[in-house]
């Protein structure tokens, strides 16, 4: 982030451990999830209803909100894919 001079507006600790009903409150003001591991980037329209699927995809093994999670707009983007961070940090 600090290489691109994106701009952190918050940064939550690891210790404090966001679940499940973390992540679906996070998504109530948002229209798009993308969520990324590895290869794999799966998008997500979360304006109107919000998939199961959405909120277990931003969730860890250990059922902990994934990192790094990153709002843009009404936009999250959920773990990292390079292709993914350069479209949305140019």
């Amino acid at each position: 982030m600090e290489a691109r001079e994106i701009k952190i507006s918050e940064t939550v600790p690891a210790s404090k451990k966001l679940q499940a009903k973390d992540a679906a409150d996070l998504l109530k003001v948002a229209t798009k999830l993308i969520a990324m591991k590895g290869k794999r980037v799966t998008e997500y329209d979360t304006s109107k209803n919000l998939p199961s699927e959405a909120i277990e995809s931003m969730l860890g093994p250990t059922g902990n909100l994934r990192a790094p999670t990153i709002r843009i707009g009404k936009t999250y983007l959920v773990g990292f894919n390079e292709e993914v961070f350069e479209k949305a940090f140019g």
